[in-house]
């Protein structure tokens, strides 16, 4: 039985195109595995804390003084033993201000811990959960995927390199672009990114067969 780690990010609630993406994402992959174990985090609806100079200390290595820094290991602890049992981890990054939601990168802030899910080595950073498959549905209002506005894309290289440092290369990326152009161009849009998601499901399918 596979299982699937979801992370939701928007702020948007159910009118979010990313977040409604997501969704069919995983009744894609459902269809392929009726089995299929699904845990989800709507972190853009139950946000996870930033961190304050408690909790960085403690997910350094420190040993917890207070509540504060116990709570923070204690879910710091949850959410990296939800990453490392998932065979696939499906994100919805909606683009704000041309990066990624805060309370996305509060998620990373709290699984990226040293000798858990990355080390230093001699040779460098090693990524510690490896094996693992990522599909990351982002949702933009303009178009940053090629043309002049390319360069300001902090959304996808970001995510890429997180995802990477921790061991995570296997990584398809699923845009939904110009949702902000008229009403044409957001239907093109997430039609496109349901095709997309539909061929991964299949291609998930012929990796297990």
């Amino acid at each position: 039985m596979s299982k699937v780690l979801v992370l939701n990010s928007s702020a948007s609630g159910d009118a979010s195109v990313s977040k409604q993406l997501v969704g069919a994402a995983v009744a894609r992959l459902r269809t392929q595995d009726a089995a299929l174990e699904v845990v989800t985090r709507d972190i853009g609806a139950n946000p996870i804390p930033h961190l304050t100079l408690a909790s960085a200390t403690a997910l350094r290595g420190a040993d917890p003084v207070d509540a504060e820094q116990a709570a923070a290991v204690a879910l710091s602890n949850e959410l990296v033993s939800e990453l490392k049992s998932a065979d696939t981890i499906v994100i919805g990054a909606p683009m704000y201000n041309f990066g990624i939601p805060s309370t996305l990168k509060a998620w990373f802030d709290y699984v990226l811990r040293a000798g858990l899910t990355f080390r230093y080595s001699e040779a460098g950073p090693e990524g510690l959960v490896k094996g693992k498959r990522a599909i990351v549905v982002l949702s933009r209002g303009g178009l940053y995927s090629e043309g002049p506005a390319q360069v300001m894309d902090s959304q996808e290289p970001h995510l890429r390199t997180l995802l990477g440092f921790m061991g995570i290369t296997d990584v398809a990326f699923v845009r939904a672009e110009k949702l902000g152009f008229g009403p044409e161009a957001r239907e093109q849009a997430i039609t496109g990114a349901q095709a997309e998601l539909g061929r991964l499901a299949q291609e998930g399918l012929a990796r297990a067969a």
